[in-house]
């Protein structure tokens, strides 16, 4: 538009100004929001008010907040108490002594006697030893009949012991070595080629292909877990999920820069947690094909593929109050007001603050699930109802493109999910366990970039299946990798293989060190 198309009315140029200033209000606010999502800090913790004003734009509100929980007393029995210093190494780790002695001459005194020994004082120091490879020589002995020859036998003139059975046959690498490699990939984010410039200063040759090749044997000779870990989660009635981009090269008929997913399931026992990882080329919603028998409850964020999970008979469907409090801590960030100075954004992130302090008091007081959902119908509830009854009055007063009014209308669309999560006592407030476990996945790509093959991403999932499932039911990753690479070919049926999934282990009976003994 220019000088000559303008009206010449004065109602109608205020229009056209009025319209110009709200665009130009929407697309500096979404500047600074990318200016902030690229320059500024992740991190979602807000620092405390030293003046909040709460409920400031709806004073009628105020009269709803819930009482305190009051903090049960404990009383602590008379007690000698310890002294302060560093946490004693553990007991378990092999000691060397050094004993440092008075020279002969010290050790004479001033009037002519030798002086008698009458303790010592220690003291002890942790030292790091370079890891060190070694050969294992399996020496199978022969034996043959001097007095037949063979001829009596049906099996031939020699015996010879057979060799153990092993998760690579004729490879000349060791469970140790394999867990070793894995636990460095998917724990440590160590991609291969850079395992391969560390054992080639340790004097080894062993390339990144060779290394592939063996994660590739090993996953498809755990295949038979997946299927378990699947049947696992489909037993119990919560599941947590989530997923997150992975970039996956050959795939077919896809560009080599399109995203795929990785999908994270986490459920089963409480005391006994599964994580399942399956990858997908596409966001679409066949990686919960294999929920078509799952009934129960499904926590998930607000991504539209779970909505038609949600309307499944049987499937009970919760949303996560994180994600509502993440969209509000966006308006937050990029608000040029001082936080102090209150705003809808930080009143909602003020109260959703209160839920969680309720929440931190619920867990500390272990308390049985109808309990805590006694508790929080009590005063959780009040909150929550709050919380709706500011977002209902600020829909209409704000504007539906600025950052608050997405905000707003994300949290209107969720509200009957998350709220859900106060009916069931076993229930979290959030997804936010199912994105921890998928963490590792969104640190380890900024380091490996991508996966070469469909194949290599499918490898992949398993591999945090079973390192993320050890992790949480507190299971060592190396422990865990080298005593499963250990037992699965000896393993000879479902039963015997399922006894070696993570739920059904005691973390007493294999460690690090007793691993590598």
């Amino acid at each position: 538009m220019d000088n000559n198309t303008l009206p010449n009315d004065t109602e109608a140029l205020k229009s056209i100004i009025s319209d110009y200033q709200e665009q130009v209000s929407y697309l500096e606010e979404k500047i600074s929001y990318l200016q902030k999502v690229i320059f500024s800090s992740t991190s979602e913790k807000k620092k405390e008010a030293q003046h909040p004003q709460n409920h400031l734009f709806l004073p009628g509100l105020e009269e709803q907040k819930p009482e305190k929980i009051e903090p049960a007393k404990v009383t602590i029995p008379e007690h000698s108490r310890k002294k302060r210093g560093r946490k004693p190494l553990p007991q378990d780790l092999p000691r060397e002594d050094i004993v440092h002695d008075l020279s002969e001459e010290e050790k004479t005194c001033p009037c002519g006697t030798s002086m008698a020994c009458i303790g010592q004082e220690e003291s002890e120091k942790l030292d790091y030893v370079p890891a060190k490879l070694r050969v294992e020589r399996h020496i199978r002995l022969k034996y043959a009949c001097r007095e037949c020859e063979g001829v009596e036998s049906d099996q031939g003139a020699v015996k010879i012991a057979p060799m153990p059975a092993q998760i690579i046959p004729q490879g000349i690498v060791t469970p140790g070595l394999l867990a070793h490699i894995l636990v460095a990939k998917f724990v440590d984010a160590l991609p291969f080629y850079r395992q391969e410039n560390q054992f080639a200063r340790l004097g080894i040759e062993l390339s990144r292909s060779t290394m592939v090749s063996w994660a590739m044997s090993v996953a498809k000779a755990c295949e038979p877990l997946l299927g378990l870990f699947k049947e696992e989660l489909l037993a119990h009635n919560i599941l947590n999920i989530d997923e997150t981009t992975v970039q996956v090269l050959r795939e077919e008929n896809r560009a080599a820069s399109t995203k795929s997913y990785m999908w994270a399931f986490l459920g089963g026992q409480q005391d006994r947690p599964t994580a399942l990882f399956e990858y997908h080329p596409t966001r679409g919603g066949q990686a919960l094909d294999f929920l078509q028998s799952f009934t129960g409850t499904i926590q998930t964020d607000g991504y539209v593929s779970y909505n038609a999970l949600g309307e499944r008979a049987g499937i009970i469907h919760v949303g996560c109050l994180a994600h509502i409090r993440r969209k509000f801590m966006d308006v937050i960030k990029i608000s040029k007001r001082e936080r102090t100075k209150g705003g809808t954004a930080q009143e909602i992130v003020n109260l959703i603050g209160q839920i969680y302090k309720v929440e931190k008091d619920l867990a500390l007081q272990k308390l049985e699930p109808d309990r805590i959902k006694e508790q929080r119908q009590k005063h959780i509830v009040p909150i929550l109802d709050t919380i709706k009854a500011i977002l209902d009055q600020r829909a209409y007063t704000t504007p539906p493109k600025s950052q608050l009014g997405k905000a707003i209308a994300y949290a209107l669309n969720q509200w009957d999910r998350v709220v859900r999560y106060t009916e069931d006592g076993r229930l979290r407030p959030d997804n936010n366990l199912v994105e921890n476990a998928i963490r590792p996945i969104a640190l380890g790509r900024k380091n490996w970039l991508f996966a070469g093959h469909p194949n290599g991403a499918k490898a992949g999932a398993l591999f945090f299946s079973l390192i993320e499932t050890a992790k949480r039911n507190n299971l060592e990753p190396y422990a865990y990798l080298r005593y499963l690479f250990e037992q699965l070919p000896l393993a000879k049926d479902k039963e015997e293989v399922r006894q070696l999934m993570p739920q059904h282990i005691d973390p007493a009976l294999i460690s690090p060190l007793s691993s590598a003994a």
